[in-house]
């Protein structure tokens, strides 16, 4: 495959995503998204990767990351996904790619989208009209962000970086959670 036209630095932020296969799902389970989960953290760990905003869906996902080494990202994405689909692959003996071709990255390169990013990204399974809160959707660690549970990966950089507090990133989304909250600039982040 050719190499990928954006660098993964430290200290930068990443839009991270990918979807199924002709738009097929990818969490056939519930034990499939706690899977996926344990592999995100586990491997966030070991190759230095910060969550700020995460979400796993159906049939796609988000992720919000900064590394903390170059070029990171790409084998972090590697073990997790790599892993995920051989363990779906066995379970229902399927063989194949899982994932619509490589993942996508686009560099968050301004602050002003770096928290309405993260709540596009928390407001998901609303806009997908699986919930009727980000609350209400536990694959995703907007509970954590918001002081509601104690996950990991961890957030450290919307709360207290952006807001004083979880409950005003809490009000943020909420603000948006029936509305569109999507801008034209911001368009280039989002799932076409």
């Amino acid at each position: 495959m050719p190499r990928r036209r954006i660098p993964f630095q430290a200290g930068q932020f990443y839009h991270i995503y990918n979807r199924g296969i002709n738009k097929g799902k990818i969490f056939f389970s519930h034990e499939n998204y706690i899977y996926c989960m344990r592999l995100i953290e586990k491997n966030s760990k070991r190759y230095l990767v910060t969550f700020i905003a995460y979400c796993l869906l159906p049939n796609h996902f988000h992720f919000l990351l900064k590394p903390e080494k170059d070029n990171k990202i790409s084998q972090f994405m590697n073990s997790v996904f790599g892993s995920y689909t051989q363990a779906v692959n066995k379970q229902l003996a399927r063989q194949g790619p899982l994932f619509q071709g490589r993942f996508r990255a686009v560099l968050v390169d301004r602050e002003e989208y770096l928290i309405h990013l993260a709540r596009y990204i928390h407001l998901n399974p609303v806009m997908a009209k699986l919930t009727n809160t980000a609350q209400d959707w536990p694959f995703s660690n907007y509970l954590d962000v918001i002081g509601l549970r104690d996950g990991n990966p961890k957030d450290i950089t919307l709360v207290p970086q952006h807001f004083e507090t979880g409950d005003l990133y809490r009000h943020f989304v909420e603000d948006q959670q029936h509305k569109t909250p999507v801008v034209k600039e911001f368009e280039k982040f989002l799932l076409d």
